[in-house]
């Protein structure tokens, strides 16, 4: 029985009625981003997060995600946050310095501010795995983000 309690929490963690999401979105790779951010808010919306609780915004690439996530979680105007980028690998040490440095940025934020960031800032090696992953990952953001909000709502 203890793994049925463990479904029927999960399931619960994953109603986002009433919950505000703030999504940042790299515009770096814009179409490959905006696939993103298209399955996240369809997905936000379909676990029940209400259009007006959900707050969209772009910044030039992925170096400026945190910046923005940081603006939000300190605006105390949400519960969880959701970043969306695309880094693709080229052929200087450039991809390693953007997708490090972004990556422990968003994780810095988040314990920062204690506020859940779903992270779905892809590092990928080529244009072909980035969309094979855009439509999935932009889904798990928002699966993540919900979750993650409800989980924390409830240890507190």
């Amino acid at each position: 029985m203890q793994g049925a309690d463990k479904g029927q929490a999960a399931a619960a963690r994953l109603d986002g009625q009433a919950l505000r999401i703030g999504v940042v979105q790299a515009r770096f790779n814009e179409a490959i981003t905006a696939k993103l951010a298209e399955s996240c808010l369809a997905e936000l919306r379909a676990l029940g997060v209400s259009a007006k609780d959900i707050r969209h915004v772009t910044v030039p690439g992925a170096l400026e995600v945190p910046v923005a996530l940081q603006a939000l979680a300190e605006s105390d105007q949400y519960d969880a946050l959701v970043a969306l980028g695309c880094i693709i690998r080229g052929e200087t040490y450039h991809f390693e310095l953007v997708a490090n440095e972004s990556g422990a940025a968003v994780t810095r934020v988040s314990l920062d501010s204690q506020l859940p960031i779903a992270n779905a800032i892809l590092t990928v090696e080529n244009e072909e795995q980035a969309w094979a992953r855009a439509e999935e990952k932009g889904r798990d953001a928002a699966r993540v983000a919900v979750e993650m909000a409800n989980l924390l709502e409830e240890l507190a």
